[in-house]
């Protein structure tokens, strides 16, 4: 009986063996139909069935890492990511060839499930086609008649850096983290153009308070492996749960606070006056035929759009540059000296840029090594085209690596260095540098970077003006950054004294 028994057993576990090598086959053969790879395709690391080389990732540095897979694999290489294939180009010859000189060809649309679940090819930055270009040129259009790229904004903009002054000064030099007061400072001016208010730094209940923890709670989601396995099993992953299911929580709490806003204006509007952003929209739903793109549903997203291009890459920029200023006291110093030599007291404004080589420069290295956005977003290609010597097929995802062109080794003289020498000649006059692209470049570059130019000069400027920024003692400040929506510096503590 025993005998029977064993073999028995023996014969189940040779047909379970059988079996499983018959699935096994089955899906590599499955697997190897569902990722055919065209002749000419950038090559990439070895990448395993299914999964392709999502877990060789490291998510908490993927633009270094993809800085050493271009040593390995040249400037344009891909990876695959479930079923489907990314193409990455590095550095700034690859970045031209595509985003600039065909930039047509790369400014498809950003489909991932992620983004098409969230926000179903509505607002700007992840719209397309007709939506696309009529949104962005209404609010291009709109922006400017608000100030935006014009004097009008900068005296506005210089009034909430008072309220940022006075709130820095309210330390009494003591350590603290500026991140808050930077967040609101700037979150205003963009909030007075979209909102037509301007939030209290003083109250920690603000909407603004919550939509910021909201933004970091989205892009720490955003970061993590879940989303990556979202997008590549759309299908499965939307059955299962796990964090991935916060994300679309926490955008319909973003849309909430946008979708409050856009009823308190709709109570308040007069046709004949408009305030803001919000207004100037809802006077074009009512003009727009049926069939338009000037909907509800496109106000909410594009709201949230120029929230974030109006407030997060500005915020992060100053971040670094408190940082740096500390880190560097001798060039902060230099910094001042300029400043106090050519306008002294005066309130700083656009034109004093070129008289401000120095300072100048030190905003745009600022930007270079804080690479405030890692990489361009994720987009497909309208159609086959060929990059360097590869081909690169339509439909295909592409993305840009912004570090590498602000870190190119072919165009900066010490990339890894904190050096503003890298934007000025000789003589100290300062020059501009292909190779500097924080905005991106293309049909695609960021549409909020006329006012975070504005800010960042402007903010700068008056902050090293009036304060000395300091390390605490007995406190070694990290230079390292981390990716949450944009690579921003750790948290840290900085001493304002008052000059």
């Amino acid at each position: 009986m025993e005998a029977q028994n064993l073999s028995f057993i023996n014969l189940l576990s040779r047909e379970v063996l059988i079996l499983a090598v018959v699935l096994f086959v089955t899906l590599f053969v499955f697997d190897a139909l569902h990722s055919h790879v065209p002749k000419n395709f950038p090559p990439g690391p070895f990448h395993l069935p299914f999964v392709g080389n999502m877990f060789q990732l490291d998510l908490k540095n993927p633009h270094l890492q993809f800085c050493k897979f271009a040593e390995k694999y040249g400037d344009i290489f891909s990876l695959r990511m479930g079923y489907s294939y990314l193409v990455v180009l590095n550095g700034l010859n690859a970045f031209k060839e595509a985003m600039v000189c065909q930039t047509d060809v790369f400014a498809g649309p950003a489909a991932f499930p992620i983004f098409e679940d969230l926000v179903n090819g509505h607002g700007i930055q992840l719209s397309n086609g007709d939506t696309w270009r009529e949104q962005r040129k209404f609010a291009l259009k709109t922006l400017r008649s608000f100030g935006v790229g014009q004097k009008s904004l900068e005296a506005r903009t210089l009034e909430e850096i008072k309220y940022l002054h006075d709130s820095f000064k309210k330390e009494n030099g003591q350590p603290f983290n500026p991140q808050t007061k930077i967040n609101i400072s700037v979150t205003n001016i963009i909030c007075s153009i979209v909102f037509g208010e301007r939030f209290d730094y003083n109250d920690p209940q603000s909407d603004i308070q919550e939509m910021h923890l909201l933004l970091d709670k989205f892009g720490h989601i955003m970061e993590s492996i879940w989303v990556q396995l979202y997008n590549s099993f759309p299908k499965l992953m939307r059955h299962l749960p796990g964090p991935h299911n916060d994300i679309s929580v926490t955008w319909k709490k973003l849309e909430d606070f946008t979708k409050k806003k856009i009823k308190q204006h709709r109570e308040t509007w007069n046709p004949a006056e408009q305030r803001d952003f919000i207004d100037c929209f809802l006077l074009q739903m009512q003009k727009g035929p049926p069939n338009s793109s000037f909907d509800e549903q496109n106000l909410q997203c594009i709201t949230l759009d120029l929230f974030l291009a109006g407030s997060e890459t500005s915020t992060t920029a100053l971040l670094w540059a408190l940082m740096y200023m500390a880190a560097y006291p001798d060039i902060q110093e230099k910094v001042h000296d300029e400043i106090e030599r050519v306008i002294g007291q005066q309130d700083p404004v656009m034109d004093d840029q070129i008289n401000l080589p120095y300072t100048n420069a030190v905003v745009h290295e600022i930007q270079r090594k804080g690479c405030v956005a890692l990489f361009t977003l994720t987009r497909e290609t309208t159609r086959d085209t060929t990059v360097g010597k590869y081909f690169i097929p339509k439909g295909t995802k592409v993305l840009a690596n912004l570090y590498s062109v602000l870190m190119d080794k072919s165009e900066w003289e010490t990339p890894d260095e904190f050096n503003p020498e890298h934007f000025l000649d000789k003589s100290g006059k300062f020059v501009r540098k292909e190779a500097f692209l924080p905005f991106s470049g293309g049909k695609r570059n960021c549409m909020g970077e006329p006012l975070a130019r504005m800010e960042l000069f402007l903010f700068f400027t008056s902050l090293m003006q009036k304060f000395k920024f300091v390390v605490p003692d007995g406190v070694e400040i990290s230079l390292d950054g981390i990716i949450n929506v944009t690579h921003r510096p750790q948290p840290y503590k900085i001493c304002a004294v008052l000059r």
